[in-house]
């Protein structure tokens, strides 16, 4: 019997080699900004084909929204925009759902104080989702982003 519970285990979705590959995101450039200005940058984020991530805005509320954070750093974020989604109906969902697939960009706007000490630095984010397929939903996942950004006087 443990042999047999091993091998279901095994063959579950989230034990597949490669799924944590379903999403990519392109490391960002570095970027300059002068003091007292917006910086706007983008992230190019692309999916394998034949899944999807729930949008920002999901149908409904049990499901994981895709969502870009930054932590605090001197720059101040003022919005965060994400691209139109894709309304898909799927085998395991009654209704369309709100999603994301293919390649695309989230844009992020930054106010750069007029106090901002000139000089390198590295914004680091956090991008989480949920990838599915056409017929199932694997657990969470977090990715790190670093944006280098150097402020010039």
């Amino acid at each position: 019997m443990c042999k047999l519970a091993l091998a279901a285990l095994l063959l579950m979705p989230s034990f597949l080699p490669g799924q944590g590959n379903l999403l990519t995101v392109t490391p960002p450039p570095k970027q300059s900004a002068k003091k007292n200005t917006v910086l706007t940058t983008k992230l190019d984020v692309r999916l394998r084909p034949g899944y999807h991530v729930n949008s920002n805005t999901p149908a409904d509320d049990y499901l994981i929204p895709l969502r870009l954070t930054w932590a605090t750093s001197p720059l101040e974020v003022q919005q965060v925009s994400y691209p139109k989604p894709e309304m898909e109906k799927y085998e395991f969902s009654e209704k369309p759902i709100s999603v994301f697939s293919g390649g695309f960009a989230i844009t992020t706007r930054f106010k750069v104080p007029a106090g901002a000490a000139p000089g390198m630095m590295i914004i680091t984010g956090k991008l989480r989702y949920q990838a599915c397929s056409n017929k199932e939903c694997f657990p969470p996942k977090t990715l790190e982003v670093k944006l280098p950004v150097d402020i010039v006087n």
